[in-house]
């Protein structure tokens, strides 16, 4: 069985935190909760990925978001 699931890992380093990555993930999984994206996103939290300068950072998929926000992410969900 083929899942088709859009992996996220949201970097949870100290600047990524001071630039709003805690706020980023929950918005993006309470929207993940609800309507067309519902069950199809998963979430990680990481730890710093050395890009500490363009924080906060997220990856979905293969795509980096550098200092992402939550709109970037989800208009990146839905390409994805």
């Amino acid at each position: 069985m083929r899942y088709n699931r859009k992996l996220v890992f949201i970097c949870e380093g100290s600047d990524c935190k001071k630039a709003g990555s805690k706020k980023i993930r929950k918005e993006l999984k309470e929207a993940a909760t609800e309507g067309s994206l519902k069950g199809h996103c998963k979430f990680f939290q990481t730890k710093c990925m050395d890009m500490c300068k363009s924080a906060p950072v997220v990856i979905v998929e293969n795509h980096f978001c550098k200092n992402a926000d939550t709109k970037m992410i989800m208009e990146q969900i839905k390409k994805a």
